[in-house]
């Protein structure tokens, strides 16, 4: 299966919802990485403040090469999400994405309606206390 995407911005939510399936070769990751750019242009928040919600549930297990596409794509500061989410089956798929996060903050989620839940908790910290106070 070759590598396929989509993506969609809702405005309304400062929400990316992304979805990738298959096998990313490195000149997928830079078609993708194109598409990305041109999606995050529809977003309205500031820099930085947008979420996301990336579907990877049919992803392939990875080449190497595009396993640090991917960690340097995720470690770019232009584009970083002030919540990531990522939706992936206990597969190597999704330890080959906690490897790409480097140690980025992102949570995994079984299911989309978690991931969205957790999300969207704007005012609830990980394990739904109140808001920490600085």
């Amino acid at each position: 299966m070759s590598a396929e995407f989509s993506i969609h911005v809702d405005p309304s939510r400062d929400l990316v919802r992304i979805e990738m399936r298959g096998l990313f070769e490195p000149e997928d990751v830079q078609r993708f990485l194109r598409a990305r750019t041109v999606a995050h242009r529809d977003l309205m928040c500031g820099p930085n403040r947008h979420l996301t919600l990336n579907d990877l549930r049919d992803m392939k297990i990875q080449p190497q090469q595009s396993v640090v596409a991917f960690r340097d794509m995720l470690a770019d500061p232009v584009y970083r999400s002030r919540k990531l989410a990522f939706v992936a089956a206990p597969t190597l798929a999704r330890s080959q994405l906690m490897r790409a996060l480097n140690g980025r903050e992102a949570k995994c989620f079984e299911d989309i309606a978690s991931a969205e839940t957790w999300l969207f908790a704007d005012d609830l910290d990980d394990v739904g206390r109140l808001p920490r106070t600085a």
